[in-house]
């Protein structure tokens, strides 16, 4: 709940200061009342929550239709939110990676069906399973190639600096399924992805984004990170409660450290709907736009492309469309191609707001239509499945042994399941201990457990085990994910890989 304010000029003070948001947020396109419900909703959730600011651009049949900007870029110094606001994009760097990489293609640098160790240095995948050589550029680019889940924070006011990518590659990229087998969405495909760039165009990732991307789309407003000379117009990121995060980098930027306007983002989305806009020039050609956006996997609640996933919305309408979400981000762009609309809804903090603009925005922008029974659902059954009690077969009752595999050293592992139920692992010396939230579906032993060995990739903070095995023979085998607890900022996750046995 909000304070009364104090004096009578505190008052005046403070309503002045929130005119000065108000009217400098105001662009251009800011006049059309169909999206005054948008606009109420988020001055209310900036009203009401910790909420700092939004940006939004709505762009149909060619033009900029709205574009606007709410609340504050930087709290800290007054800055206001606008549509030329910098914001961190989190995983919509992916489609502008994938971006980059598509004109690499057109130029016959880069095959999408050779493998990706043809475009490494020194360091190269490692197949835990199946053969790296199968692990394509194109499966990377629509998470097939196996690789894990991967995601890593390196804040500015840390001592701990993203390793260099070939040491990244050694300590991470393994393969934990085999090419082509199924989707796994990982920032580490992504981040092997701007080091392929950045080695075939022989210049650093960042300049090639610039020079060959953001520049010829007339996106000024647009960085890998904060370009020079952007820094006052960034967003700083803040956590849930308001707090101001302090700057962070990875080690898979391609995935995650694109930073973009709104304005910037929705004449992106107008490239991708292949508007021909007369200030962009054609980095792609319409086969290559096509082919990103083409369903080539299913994945929850939808498909992916090259850098773009699909989905049906609940009114019927195919949707192309990336999201992103980490410490201080929230962000959404969704293309509706074959109505020429394109939504981007950006925040500096974790919020589910922009997610529903987007969807508010679409349901204002596009009539009802005739829907299927399935539209906007994924079709999983898992959902219904998901809380009934673990009952384990006959395979999986006894005991099973090997070891945990990581970068820093093997560790062993042992794991009992009971006709109970109950299942217990031990790692090491360590004492036995519960694995939680068990389950057994499609093939895969899934549950978590609490363990205490120090890797240097946790930085000291507390974790969780996530085990996903899968069961083939007389062998249980899988990624072994460490996910930290979240702490002020948030959390991190590396992927290791179990190997087991069962013993008589």
């Amino acid at each position: 709940m909000l304070r009364p304010f104090g004096s009578p000029n505190r008052r005046i003070s403070c309503i002045l200061s929130l005119l000065l948001v108000v009217v400098a947020a105001r662009p251009a396109f800011s006049a059309d009342d169909r999206f005054d419900p948008v606009r109420q909703r988020i001055e209310r959730a900036i009203a009401d929550t910790n909420l700092p600011s939004i940006a939004v651009a709505v762009a149909h049949e060619g033009k900029i239709v709205w574009e606007e900007g709410f609340g504050w870029a930087d709290r800290e110094n007054r800055v206001p939110a606008s549509e030329h606001t910098l914001y961190s994009l989190a995983s919509i760097s992916k489609p502008i990676t994938a971006t980059g990489l598509m004109i690499l293609v057109e130029r016959g640098v880069i095959d999408l069906d050779k493998p990706i160790d043809d475009y490494l240095g020194e360091a190269k995948l490692r197949a835990r399973v199946g053969d790296a050589a199968e692990a394509t550029v194109r499966r990377v680019a629509n998470h097939t190639a196996g690789l894990p889940l991967h995601y890593q924070f390196f804040y500015e006011n840390e001592s701990y600096r993203p390793p260099t990518r070939d040491e990244t590659i050694r300590r991470y990229a393994n393969l934990v399924s085999a090419p082509g087998e199924r989707y796994q969405y990982s920032n580490l495909g992504f981040g092997l992805l701007d080091y392929v760039i950045e080695r075939a165009a022989e210049q650093p990732y960042a300049d090639f984004m610039r020079k060959e991307v953001f520049l010829p789309l007339d996106m000024t407003h647009t960085s890998v990170d904060v370009g020079p000379g952007l820094e006052p117009h960034q967003a700083i990121r803040y956590t849930p409660e308001g707090k101001r995060i302090p700057f962070y980098e990875f080690d898979h930027p391609g995935a995650s450290a694109v930073y973009s306007s709104a304005h910037d983002l929705v004449r992106f989305a107008m490239f991708h709907l292949k508007e021909h806009l007369g200030d962009q020039k054609a980095i792609l050609s319409d086969a290559a736009i096509d082919q990103m956006q083409q369903e080539t996997v299913s994945s929850p609640g939808g498909g992916y492309g090259i850098g773009w996933g699909t989905f049906k919305n609940k009114r019927g309408y195919d949707c192309v469309q990336h999201t992103g979400g980490m410490p201080g981000v929230s962000t959404v762009c969704r293309l509706v191609p074959g109505e020429r609309l394109a939504v981007v809804a950006l925040a500096n903090s974790r919020s589910g707001l922009p997610f529903r603009l987007a969807d508010m925005i679409t349901d204002i922008m596009l009539p009802e239509q005739e829907r299927s029974e399935n539209n906007g659902k994924p079709e999983s059954d898992d959902e219904a499945t998901s809380d009934a009690p673990f009952a384990p077969s006959a395979e999986l009752i006894g005991t099973w042994q090997g070891e945990l595999v990581t970068h820093r050293g093997d560790a062993p592992l042992r794991l009992v399941v009971k006709d109970s139920g109950d299942v217990h692992v031990r790692v090491g010396r360590q004492l036995w201990t519960l694995l939680n939230d068990v389950s057994f579906r499609d093939g895969y032993l899934r549950g978590r457990f609490a363990s205490e060995i120090d890797y240097e990739d946790h930085r000291g903070r507390d974790y969780l085990v996530h085990l996903e095995l899968k069961l083939s023979d007389a062998t249980l085998s899988g990624p072994a994910v460490t996910h930290t607890q979240p702490d002020a900022w948030g959390s991190s996750a590396v992927t290791h890989w179990v190997q087991l046995e069962r013993k008589q």
